[in-house]
């Protein structure tokens, strides 16, 4: 009886294990993502500018007041006073 109880308990132990790698490997594939995505962005905006620069430089107006209105609008934090 007590040899089953040792092979449920490397079971738990390969499951646990693989859970692990498995979680390594979605964080490495989010990062590849991530990265590859940033990098067709930079290369999409490069060839934008250099084909239609009018279009270009709307493009950046647009996102330049977009992120001073996302800064303007957005909640901050509420300072407590220690005291």
């Amino acid at each position: 009886m007590e040899i089953i109880a040792q092979w449920l308990d490397n079971l738990d132990d390969l499951v646990t294990a693989l859970g692990l790698v498995t979680e390594k490997l979605r964080n490495l594939f989010l990062t590849g993502v991530f990265f590859s995505t940033s990098l067709l962005l930079q290369i999409a905006a490069i060839f934008l500018a250099l084909r239609h620069p009018p279009l270009a430089l709307a493009t950046a107006t647009m996102m330049i007041v977009f992120l001073m209105y996302r800064s303007a609008t957005a909640p901050r934090p509420v300072l407590s006073q220690a005291g």
